[in-house]
């Protein structure tokens, strides 16, 4: 079947797809900057440029859908692909110099929408929003392991997108609701051993982006079906939250929520789906600028996620859409932190 616009983010789809289709650092390129207009009221507008088309729609799954881009510590870019059917790259790496993508892994049944590093134990982290795992690989690809799967107080979790704390904790936005529409989502975090998983959130609408601030204070999460990002205050040691309040509420149109990263400035990158686009938030919810593909580009539909070059500003958004999944390069506010790398 065709990729189409879905009335909530594709991953939805998943939860049917699953069952039928799914069993069975960093570096400067020699691409061009993206040029900014000012706008008056909005911010100023750049136009990010296309680096490389990464896939093409899956026959078997009707869509493709790239997410989590994370730099590993060789420069080199990898992302996942949601919607790969078993035996497709489901995580590539990619040499944005060169314009080139290889395979990293792939399995006969994950639907993948993050992939992080942690500080830990240096593993990559994959959430499979289908099957309610967190998957680890070695970061070469092979060796991989459940990191955690089960019920969370009595749930399954549709995990979504992963942020680390510097002990190696996981944080991840549990996006449970997204396909009946109510707000049952939550923020879970599982300690590094994977022994214990604590709800530190409910009540969420279908929780989608989550990135720590810069200072590791808080919680900045997107709740996809309300357009709005929350954000959550921490407890000692991370393991509470003090408090919670709604911070920015996204005039989207039909677009969502969906993604987060945060630069070293403490601005918000928020993806959109349903739009080729993200919009760059201060921390006190001022809107900065508008980042958007060049006009007259068809074909594309959500922008997911964004991974700005560790110590440099040169960013690089993970788009989507019946045209196929692409990489496109543009010029951040601020330079790349952690919590710009991956989620």
């Amino acid at each position: 079947m065709p990729m189409r616009r879905l009335p909530v983010r594709s991953l939805a789809a998943l939860t049917v797809l699953g069952t039928l289709t799914l069993t069975g650092c960093g570096t400067q390129t020699a691409d061009p900057g993206g040029r900014t207009v000012t706008s008056a009221g909005a911010g100023k507008t750049i136009t990010a440029q296309k680096v490389m088309q990464v896939t093409k729609v899956h026959e078997e799954s009707g869509m493709t859908l790239l997410e989590g881009p994370v730099f590993d510590e060789n420069g080199k870019l990898l992302v996942v692909d949601v919607t790969a059917p078993a035996g497709k790259p489901k995580v590539l790496r990619l040499d944005v110099r060169k314009k080139t993508s290889q395979s990293v892994h792939t399995d006969s049944r994950g639907a993948y929408t993050s992939a992080q590093f942690s500080p830990y134990d240096g593993r990559i982290y994959l959430s499979d929003f289908v099957h309610g795992e967190i998957v680890s690989l070695a970061p070469d690809g092979g060796d991989p392991r459940t990191f955690f799967t089960g019920e969370v107080d009595g749930a399954r979790m549709n995990p979504d997108d992963i942020a680390f704390d510097q002990e190696g904790n996981l944080y991840i936005s549990d996006s449970r609701g997204l396909t009946e529409g109510t707000e049952i989502g939550r923020v879970v975090r599982i300690d590094r051993e994977g022994r214990k998983a604590t709800v530190l959130a409910d009540k969420l609408a279908a929780t989608n982006g989550i990135s720590f601030d810069v200072d590791y204070r808080g919680l900045w999460i997107s709740e996809l079906t309300q357009n709005r990002v929350s954000y959550l205050l921490l407890g000692k040691n991370g393991e509470t939250v003090a408090s919670r309040h709604t911070a920015i509420r996204v005039d989207g149109g039909i677009a969502q929520t969906d993604s987060i990263a945060v630069d070293a400035a403490g601005n918000l990158y928020q993806a959109l789906h349903g739009r080729a686009a993200m919009i760059v938030y201060n921390k006190h919810g001022e809107r900065l600028a508008t980042v958007e593909v060049p006009r007259g580009t068809t074909g594309l539909e959500s922008a997911t996620n964004v991974a700005i070059t560790p110590g440099g500003t040169r960013a690089y958004m993970t788009v989507s859409g019946p045209a196929g999944g692409y990489l496109y390069a543009f010029d951040a506010l601020a330079r790349g932190i952690r919590q710009s790398n991956g989620g």
